[in-house]
């Protein structure tokens, strides 16, 4: 598809219109209201959240092996969760994961 740059400009603009517009409903609407404690608790989780979902598609669905599962990223991924859960620290988690990943790649040849 080719836009022209006065497309392009109005379809950015349609969507800083809608971005503004879903946080302004929640944050502009009832930022100021105190909020009920169920939704408090919810929302501390929203980061544990975020980070598994960000990286598990790239666990389960590599762009780099034709999106097929491979050990080296699931092993990784394995390590990562279990240094993390043992520790209770996440960075740790994180450190392990990158080193079973490269170690990983560099055994099978593919660093």
């Amino acid at each position: 598809m080719n836009y022209s740059a006065g497309e392009i400009w109005l379809i950015i603009g349609i969507m800083a219109v809608g971005t503004f517009a879903i946080r302004f409903s929640f944050l502009g609407l009832i930022g100021d209201r105190p909020m009920p404690a169920l939704v408090l608790r919810l929302l501390r989780y929203t980061p544990v959240a975020v980070l598994p979902g960000m990286v598990a598609p790239l666990v389960l669905w590599p762009a780099a092996t034709g999106g097929q599962p491979d050990a080296v990223r699931i092993l990784a991924a394995l390590a990562a969760v279990l240094v993390a859960y043992r520790s209770q620290k996440i960075v740790w988690g994180m450190v392990a994961g990158a080193v079973v990943f490269y170690a990983g790649l560099w055994t099978t040849g593919q660093f």
